[in-house]
């Protein structure tokens, strides 16, 4: 769980320091840069499981392209940055699995992760960590330290309850941090160290030292961090694995629509492909516990599975009276269906765009295995604005309970969303909204925009920084969105044919709906 983001350098993002709770919305005009929050946080990700060139090319540029890394780097005018800048507190699961099937257990689970990556020019054309001669990229500084306990309160400013942070914090007595950096002034060399740990795998003999594998950081492709493994460092493998939890959703109509073959994979993707296997096998999890439950049971169970999902789609369409998963043994294919009121069966392929979100959101909710940080982009698209507290209502179910001690039924996961519409705006509990902002910037005598995250009056954010305020001028295009001083749609628009007509807004029937009616003459 990702509860606070610092990034300078990122695109637009420069001196953020953003706190996140369990359910966040960042919202923002279009063209203010609330995908780049977004951004930085799969680039993060990314950087936690593959090469620094592969991670830089998977996040897009403005252009909707990922070939040149310099697009990441902050720029004014012609003039790019060459430093990027991150610092992520997070808390991490207890205990784990590496990619060879070996258990870990942190050490601590309060940590912070620190990465500071610059932008070289590449002399050779053939450099192995350089895009076609472009430039690369090089660590100058990583580090993974833990979180006392003594200080948590100040780094966890929404309150959660003793219940539900007595069940995922986790700390032993430590002075030495997980990965550090020291530099060599003699030889101008920087070099990052990865310290063992005393988890599972990493304890060591009484009165033998800590033992540490150091690198040059300018030979690293990848980072440290990326490099974990259970045996030496399992609070660094466990940090890891909470970073590249960090998605995106995406979730594509073609990828949702798509039946599964049987040996697909049983997790929902970050574009919403493999819905029907997920589904599948939440359903019949069950069936492992033949010879302990009884067969009604378990088939009571599978169908309690498939009526909460039917029941939570209910409230995006009024007419659904069951869900299931075709199982067909000829195409060996699982197909998601829908079966309506009057008892027709629609498969996935004939759902319309926004309720195939509102089914993976919903199957999602369900699933203790989906954990870690959802990033999704205008929750709101397809959805009809009578039932947009309905989608939200379920993305607040998705994200922990922080109220509630975290377990398979509630599981340690975090939603953050953007949007830039009113009636998404005026729904979300007030603590969780945070409002990006263009703001001017004069640096060098140079005059630039960058992005400002601020949030309202008498919430928990505002105790941190009273000097990130939302003014309500800010918040009227959300509370009243409908511009009154614009002139009616055609009328008196010189080459305009229909003479009078007038928005729906206009009707005097309708303008007393308005929460800021236009002043009288």
């Amino acid at each position: 769980m990702l509860t606070r983001l610092k990034i300078s350098g990122f695109k637009n993002l420069v001196d953020v320091d953003l706190y996140f709770g369990a359910f966040t919305c960042i919202a923002g005009a279009n063209g203010v840069g609330k995908s780049n929050l977004f951004d930085a946080i799969q680039f993060l990700s990314a950087l936690s499981d593959r090469p620094l060139i592969d991670a830089a090319q998977s996040v897009r540029d403005e252009s909707g392209k990922s070939t040149d890394i310099r697009s990441l780097f902050h720029r004014i005018g012609d003039e790019y940055g060459t430093e990027i800048s991150f610092e992520a507190e997070m808390i991490i699961q207890k205990e784990g699995i590496d990619d060879l099937g070996q258990e870990a257990k942190a050490s601590s689970t309060f940590l912070r992760y620190s990465l500071k990556l610059c932008y070289r020019e590449s002399k050779n054309l053939l450099h192995s960590f350089s895009t076609l001669g472009l430039g690369s990229l090089e660590i100058l500084e990583e580090s993974l330290v833990h979180i006392k306990k003594m200080d948590r309160q100040g780094h966890l400013p929404f309150e959660p309850s003793n219940s539900w942070t007595d069940s995922i914090f986790q700390a032993q007595r430590r002075t030495a941090p997980f990965i550090s950096t020291e530099t060599d002034k003699d030889k101008q060399q920087t070099f990052i160290r990865i310290h063992q740990d005393s988890g599972a795998g990493g304890k060591r003999r009484k009165g033998e030292g800590t033992r540490q594998r150091k690198f040059l950081a300018s030979n690293l492709p990848r980072t440290v961090l990326s490099d974990a493994n259970a045996t030496e460092s399992p609070t660094v493998l466990l940090a890891k694995l909470e970073i590249q939890s960090w998605q995106c959703l995406q979730l594509e109509p073609l990828a949702l629509r798509s039946p599964d073959p049987f040996l697909a994979p049983t997790r929902l993707n970050s574009d919403g492909s493999h819905l029907p296997a997920t589904l599948y096998r939440l359903a019949n999890r069950y069936l492992q516990d033949i010879g302990e439950l009884k067969e009604e049971d378990i088939y009571e169970k599978i169908e309690e599975v498939y009526s909460q999902v039917a029941n939570s789609l209910s409230e995006l369409i009024d007419d659904i009276r069951a869900i299931y998963v075709d199982r067909d043994e000829k195409r060996q294919l699982l197909t998601l269906q829908i079966i309506d009121r009057e008892g027709t069966t629609h498969p996935a392929r004939s759902l319309s765009d926004g309720t195939l979100r509102f089914l993976a959101l919903a199957v999602l909710s369900l699933d203790p295995e989906a954990r870690g940080l959802i990033c999704l982009e205008e929750p709101e698209n397809g959805i009809h604005p009578e039932r947009i507290p309905a989608i939200l209502h379920l993305l607040q179910q998705i994200a922990t309970d922080i109220n509630q001690e975290v377990n398979d039924y509630n599981p340690l996961r975090q939603v953050i969303i953007n949007t830039h519409s009113p009636a998404v705006v005026q729904q979300i509990p007030d603590d969780s909204l945070v409002i990006a902002e263009p703001k001017q910037v004069v640096q060098n005598k140079r005059r630039f925009k960058v992005i400002k995250f601020s949030s309202l009056r008498k919430t928990w954010r505002a105790s941190i920084d009273l000097s990130s305020i939302v003014s309500k001028g800010k918040l009227l295009s959300y509370l009243n969105p409908v511009a009154l001083d614009i002139p009616s749609i055609n009328n008196n628009h010189p080459t305009s044919q229909n003479k009078g007509v007038c928005r729906v807004i206009d009707r005097p029937d309708m303008r007393q709906l308005n929460l800021f009616p236009e002043s009288p003459e």
